[in-house]
């Protein structure tokens, strides 16, 4: 095992992250805006203002000696050891910050001025008028104007369209508009002080819970939603989706999240994967639909067949 001095220790913890990367690692260095970076091979942990945070681990710290530690793998005398070192190696330098990677450009298509065929297809399975009109109202719903696929929009803090998931109305195409980005998908926001949010594999599932909750006779719109853009296999533990780290960082008053993903092999996984990487911060519930293997396939359930579009017609 080997000796740091107390000299070194002190040295070592001198190091700010983003200093070090910039010194010695400029290629994990990513900017994301203003004076905030993530590093390459982990989107999620954000270097800002002195501090660093691994917001999908629940980590965080200030030095680099921290995340040598924390995030390499590092023994505290082995960090020690590669701070110092490579401190004496090269002498102080300033680096110009990494330009900012451009945003992705949104391929949009066209859009048709009338979307009937969409709202027809989406109150055929038993989405609620009064859902569908709010997502009128604030742009999170259009419909393509050549294949009159229903377009479901997402959009960062300033206001732009970051993301644009597509759904064939005839058919079972399922696509995303060029440029997308899965940081930004589909979500209605609750407002400040509420607490809880609402987690679905798909824009449709989303609305359907919402359409869910309206006829019991509840305020849909008291708690936020948020649809993941899809979920996925993977062999690695505790993955929390992109969207979802996206949607934690900027709402920070969120502190239970209530998790409605598919009953089938994926969903579970994807489940497991958010309640293994954000138990320990957050109240996780996993409530999968309790009929059918998606909430719009438990909401078809509820309406029956032949009620859903001569109840809710417009």
């Amino acid at each position: 095992m080997g000796y740091v001095t107390p000299e070194q220790i002190t040295q070592a913890k001198e190091l700010d992250l983003l200093t070090y990367l910039q010194r010695f690692d400029p290629h994990q260095l990513v900017h994301v805006g203003g004076s905030t970076y993530c590093t390459r091979e982990h989107d999620s942990l954000k270097i800002s203002n002195g501090k660093w945070n691994w917001f999908s681990r629940g980590i965080g710290g200030k030095t680099a000696l921290d995340y040598l530690i924390k995030v390499q793998g590092f023994s505290f005398t082995q960090a020690v050891e590669t701070l110092v070192g490579r401190a004496a190696v090269l002498p102080p330098v300033s680096h110009a910050a990494p330009k900012p990677a451009p945003p992705r450009k949104l391929l949009m298509p066209e859009l048709n001025d009338n979307k009937d065929v969409v709202l027809n297809y989406l109150m055929g399975r038993g989405i609620h008028p009064v859902v569908l009109d709010y997502c009128l109202e604030h742009r999170l719903l259009f419909e393509t104007k050549q294949y009159h696929n229903a377009l479901f929009a997402g959009y960062d803090r300033e206001g732009q369209m970051r993301y644009a998931a597509l759904r064939g109305t005839l058919g079972n195409f399922k696509g995303e508009v060029t440029g997308s980005d899965k940081h930004y998908s589909f979500s209605i926001s609750a407002p400040q002080e509420s607490g809880r949010l609402h987690l679905f594999e798909s824009a449709i599932d989303l609305l359907s819970y919402a359409t869910l909750m309206l006829g019991r006779g509840w305020d849909w719109q008291k708690d936020s939603l948020l649809s993941l853009a899809g979920v996925y296999q993977t062999k690695r533990e505790n993955v929390v989706p992109i969207a979802l780290s996206r949607y934690l960082q900027e709402h920070p008053n969120i502190h239970t999240l209530q998790l409605h993903l598919d009953n089938d092999e994926v969903g579970r996984g994807a489940a497991a994967g958010i309640m293994g990487g954000l138990q320990d911060r957050y109240k996780v519930l996993d409530q999968p639909p309790t009929g059918g293997k998606d909430v719009n396939e438990l909401l078809q359930r509820k309406l029956g067949l032949t009620q859903r579009k001569e109840d809710w017609s417009r």
